[in-house]
């Protein structure tokens, strides 16, 4: 841990802020990197700076804890969704406003709320722009920013591989999906608040805080991360041909015309799989399991957006 000792008097806004924080995951990149970083703070007048760099997101939650126990006012976090989903749960409940710096190789959460991937703007966003209180979602205990599944997702996420990523965008989801379509479905049972609402062979849950998921697929329509509920989807795909047809149309941001998918809106879902299945959060595999408990946790994380854009009232 290293901490900035500027000697810049910090004057207007930035002056009510107090302490800045940067928790940085320090092999992700942005614009001229965190050097610039530094130097983009200073000339804001940024004089009271808390500066942590780790080398994985999962280390990134002592640090935020630090910033915290210090009382810094705003939280700088630099690197992609599995370094923001580690800070953002780590936050949720707290009054400490979260500032986005899309440095990772997938930045779905700051893209659906307007955040560009330029290092200046970004800045200007956590310093002056409009505070908000989003949603996040809650899964075995731990909070999610953009989205979490079990099943297929979890293969497609591990085998697009980050040239992949790079080349090809959200095609490469598609064509790793098709490249280990395995066609397993099991019997998996969902309660969407109180009611059952599907009972029967699946391949894949999807449960969306936002609109657009991994790959930049456009998979719920009508997903806002400030209206205090989930979307809730489930697939039936089988084979390739099956999830040709089902990603095809997710990524021409048409998921409800699919045959295989169906989608519902709520607050509170129990799911309960016959074998027990991967599930991943915003991108981050975790471990096997066979129940799954989520629910919408309304105005859970204050966040810097621009003064307009997708969460705009």
């Amino acid at each position: 841990m290293t901490t900035n000792t500027a000697t810049v008097t910090p004057t207007g806004a930035v002056a009510q802020l107090g302490r800045v924080a940067v928790v940085a995951h320090r092999r992700k990149s942005l614009g001229g990197g965190l050097d610039e970083l530094r130097e983009a703070l200073a000339d804001a007048g940024v004089g009271n700076l808390l500066w942590y760099e780790v080398s994985k997101s999962r280390k990134a939650p002592k640090k935020v804890r630090k910033a915290l126990k210090k009382r810094a006012g705003l939280l700088f976090v630099w690197g992609g969704d599995g370094m923001v989903q580690r800070c953002a749960d780590t936050l949720a409940g707290s009054d400490m406003p979260m500032a986005i710096l899309p440095a990772g190789t997938a930045n779905l959460f700051a893209a659906n709320l307007g955040i560009p991937e330029d290092l200046a703007e970004a800045v200007r966003i956590g310093l002056h722009g409009r505070r908000r209180r989003l949603d996040l979602g809650r899964l075995n205990g731990e909070h999610f920013a953009v989205m979490a599944g079990a099943g297929f997702d979890g293969d497609l996420i591990r085998d697009a591989d980050r040239d992949l990523k790079g080349r090809f965008g959200r095609l490469a989801y598609v064509w790793a999906g098709l490249r280990h379509v395995r066609g397993e479905l099991v019997r998996t049972r969902i309660r969407v608040d109180g009611v059952t609402w599907f009972d029967g062979e699946a391949s894949c849950v999807l449960f969306g805080n936002v609109g657009t998921i991994t790959g930049g697929i456009p998979a719920f329509d009508d997903a806002r991360p400030d209206d205090g509920c989930l979307e809730v989807g489930v697939s039936t795909a089988r084979g390739a041909i099956d999830w040709a047809r089902t990603l095809g149309r997710m990524a021409a941001g048409r998921s409800t015309d699919s045959p295989f998918v169906r989608i519902i809106r709520g607050r509170r879902v129990k799911v309960r799989f016959d074998a027990p299945r991967r599930y991943e959060l915003d991108g981050g595999a975790r471990t096997r399991a066979q129940k799954l408990n989520v629910r919408s946790v309304p105005g859970a994380l204050t966040v810097c957006c621009p003064e307009t854009g997708p969460v705009s009232a």
